[in-house]
């Protein structure tokens, strides 16, 4: 048998962020802080956007919901961000398009929750109406180009941060009505701060798949954060509050809408209509239909926060959730969990970071660092045998499987690893229910290779 020799990894060429730690503990322990997760529909979800920062930039753990891996998801339109970029603005653009599509979202919600038409239709009217926002011509002066005049707001909106600081404290600290009541209250009387739309994901709403929760409900998957500690104090208890504050507070949004102007238009002139051109401006709203990204956690990064390094607590409801019960509770959503967080919990331990291989038809991903930095190097097969390698393996590969695993990795610039995690013979189910299992478990890699006989010979020549 070869020996296998190690290739370094393949360094990605663009770089747009720094290294800051391998995992979300310090070594000093004076920056230490307890993270909480949530157990919806059998996927460990982190809501705090404090948490959810600390947890991905620290060691990589998990993905945004809505991105393709750093959670930074946004609904403004990259065109309209590069168009107003002189602007300096620190608020969402989108077009008028998408916002009439937000605003029929929340009108098909609140229709779902029992609201009639009349109601749905003041409640929006109020809630989108445009707000105060200074606006100035875009670099001091107007600028006419192609029929098109931009303008741009005012870089210094301290009015509107002041009114949003006060919508989101009237927000915060208003009484829990009725939903009907809250509605009739917001048409009698026209108070924002107390719209339904705002306070639409009541504290009884489970969150939502992301995909069901963008069709069905313009705050179901935005439900505020169980606490689930009766403790006045606690870093729990605080990002829980400071995970409904941000869910409660409205956001804010520019939208780009047109209006018809003329520039000196010729009396009994048959072209008179060219000389209208369309000026557009930027209106500041509020977000009709908001969508939060979370951090989702896979079942191994997980139980690895809460097992090994002591930093989550995961919460079934408001109920926080043992290690023994999450190892219990981790088996039966995913029969191959002890077999999967065997190897992560080894490769971790290693200084690998491990992801989710299920792109390349493996159990993990063997990243240098994180991903930004490097490519994967390794795809990782795990499997669980005795002492003589036998057992019941998870996934027995034929050589015509193998060769094609092998092949799709290899084009990726990757290297196969088949992962055997050895338990001793004497080792019981009673054992197998702890994860104390771990403490006897031995690994043994091999890497898998294709043997090409041309290059064979050449390297026997060369000797």
């Amino acid at each position: 048998m070869a020996e296998a020799a190690f290739r370094p990894p393949r360094r990605k060429r663009r770089v747009f962020e720094c290294y800051q730690a391998p995992f979300p503990v310090g070594a000093g322990g004076g920056d230490f802080r307890m993270c909480r997760a949530d157990m919806v529909n059998n996927s460990v979800v982190v809501r705090s956007p404090e948490d959810v920062e600390r947890l991905y930039n620290e060691g990589y753990f998990g993905k945004g919901i809505l991105s393709r891996s750093r959670p930074m998801y946004s609904i403004s339109d990259p065109s309209l961000v590069s168009k107003w970029q002189g602007a300096n603005l620190n608020m969402p653009i989108i077009t008028s398009k998408k916002y009439q599509q937000r605003v029929q979202w929340a009108k098909s919600a609140l229709q779902e929750q029992g609201f009639d038409s009349c109601s749905v239709t003041k409640i929006l009217e109020n809630y989108t109406r445009p707000l105060e926002f200074p606006f100035l011509e875009k670099g001091g002066a107007e600028q006419t180009g192609d029929g098109c005049d931009t303008m741009g707001p005012n870089t210094e909106n301290a009015e509107l941060s002041r009114q949003s600081a006060v919508d989101t404290e009237n927000t915060a600290t208003s009484s829990p009505e009725p939903q009907k009541e809250v509605c009739q209250k917001a048409c009698a009387e026209g108070d924002l701060a107390s719209d339904p739309v705002v306070a639409l994901g009541s504290e009884e709403q489970e969150p939502a798949v992301v995909k069901e929760a963008a069709q069905a409900s313009c705050q179901k998957h935005g439900s505020h954060v169980h606490c689930g500690c009766k403790a006045k104090g606690g870093p729990e208890r605080e990002s829980s509050n400071m995970a409904k504050s941000g869910e409660r507070a409205p956001e804010y949004v520019l939208v780009q809408e047109e209006e018809e102007g003329s520039l000196c238009p010729e009396e009994g002139s048959a072209h008179e209509q060219e000389n209208f051109v369309k000026k557009e401006k930027l209106v500041c709203r509020r977000n009709p239909f908001r969508i939060f990204e979370y951090l989702q956690l896979s079942l191994e990064e997980a139980f690895f926060l809460v097992y090994a390094l002591g930093c989550l607590t995961v919460y079934y409801g408001e109920e926080p959730l043992t290690i023994l019960k999450l190892w219990e509770i981790f088996s039966e959503v995913k029969p191959s969990f002890k077999t999967t967080y065997m190897a992560y919990h080894y490769f971790r331990s290693k200084g690998w970071v491990p992801k989710v291989g299920l792109k390349y038809g493996t159990d993990l991903l063997l990243y240098r660092k994180g991903p930004p930095f490097y490519h994967a190097s390794y795809s990782v097969i795990a499997e669980l045998v005795d002492d003589n390698f036998e057992g019941s393996l998870r996934r027995p590969l034929s050589w015509m499987s193998l060769s094609g695993l092998n092949r799709t990795t290899v084009n990726a610039s990757k290297e196969l690893m088949l992962c055997y995690l050895i338990k001793p013979s004497d080792m019981t189910e009673e054992e197998m229910a702890t994860p104390e299992c771990l403490k006897r478990i031995k690994v043994q890699e091999l890497i898998v290779t294709r043997w090409v006989s041309s290059r064979e010979r050449s390297e026997q020549d060369d000797l």
